[in-house]
């Protein structure tokens, strides 16, 4: 890049001198169409749970769901992802209860379309919130079978959509899923359901409390990194990206997403296909500690978030869309 000017005629800090001026000139803004809000669920009833590791953050037993849909709904969120806390009596090493027609993101599903239309429901793909051990896929052989994960994947995205999920986000990272999943789709008249694919989805120590969220951590006694991506590779999202828009994924998420803006920046640039990213449960965590124990400036979530969207995102799931859409309401 050419730089043009040369000090004293050009001085920069001439268009940072006040706040009107830098809101003239900044390159970069957040809006409420650029937050995704997770939603954890959980059985029972009358119940809203705090979740420790993730200060802030509940579980909700389906018939309260309406307490955090309705702030959505006030806040004008475009989306929310569900996300499961099954119960233990209810996983197996197979994963069985995703392809329940009553469990809890089926529960979900129908609660939210019934009451709720305009807002966009995403769905996970995967089988960790249902497995006994709490891995994504079934293990054969003390190995995760790609292709027999598959099998059962493209049912519980069959089903998800049967139920009126409208984005079916498979985040389990088996080879060929996307493909598969897009055809049986296809087939059964699901031609307008769009698929978000975590094409890139890193094997990261920031998962923590989300695994604490719906439950798997303690369940997990081995890592992903036979599945999830290397965190030392950049080359590989490529590859992984290619094949799965080539399969018909319609968006792609990159995970997390902090750690990851380079991803995002050179996905962006090169497949030209709205890129989401997932500030993930650790580093949501991490920024609520600091500011709850004044370590850091509340401001720091809004920096946070600006950054995926300098990177390139054209979107963001985020712990703190409540706050920051709140936040963009009253200026």
């Amino acid at each position: 890049m050419k730089i043009a000017g040369k000090f004293p005629n050009t001085r920069l800090r001439r268009v940072r001198n006040s706040e009107w001026i830098r809101r003239l000139v900044s390159e970069n803004d957040l809006s409420i169409n650029d937050l995704i809000l997770p939603i954890f669920v959980r059985d029972g009833k009358n119940k809203i749970e705090p979740i420790k590791s993730m200060p802030g953050v509940n579980r909700y037993s389906v018939d309260r769901l309406s307490v955090i849909m309705n702030k959505a709904k006030k806040s004008r969120i475009p989306m929310v992802a569900l996300f499961p806390y099954t119960p233990k009596n209810k996983k197996d090493k197979l994963g069985k209860e995703a392809l329940n027609e009553n469990n809890l993101i089926c529960q979900s599903l129908r609660f939210i379309k019934k009451r709720y239309s305009g807002i966009g429901v995403m769905c996970d793909v995967a089988l960790d919130p249902y497995t006994s051990h709490g891995h994504d896929g079934v293990i054969i052989n003390k190995k995760i079978d790609n292709d027999k994960t598959i099998k059962i994947l493209v049912k519980q995205a069959l089903l998800q959509a049967e139920m009126g999920c409208d984005v079916i986000a498979p985040s389990d990272m088996m080879d060929g899923r996307v493909g598969i999943i897009r055809k049986a789709l296809d087939k059964n008249n699901f031609q307008n359901i769009c698929i978000m694919s975590y094409a890139a989805k890193y094997a990261s120590s920031f998962y923590g409390p989300f695994r604490d969220a719906v439950g798997s951590k303690i369940n997990l006694k081995s890592d992903k990194k036979t599945y999830q991506m290397d965190y030392r590779n950049s080359n590989e999202a490529f590859r992984e990206v290619s094949l799965d828009i080539k399969e018909g994924a319609d968006m792609i998420m990159i995970k997390p997403g902090m750690t990851y803006l380079d991803i995002i920046r050179n996905i962006k640039n090169t497949f030209k296909i709205p890129v989401f990213a997932y500030q993930v449960s650790g580093e949501y965590s991490m920024i609520k500690f600091g500011v709850k124990n004044k370590l850091i400036s509340e401001e720091a979530i809004l920096e946070s978030l600006i950054a995926f969207k300098r990177a390139g995102a054209s979107a963001i799931v985020t712990y703190f869309a409540l706050d920051i859409a709140k936040k963009i309401s009253k200026t």
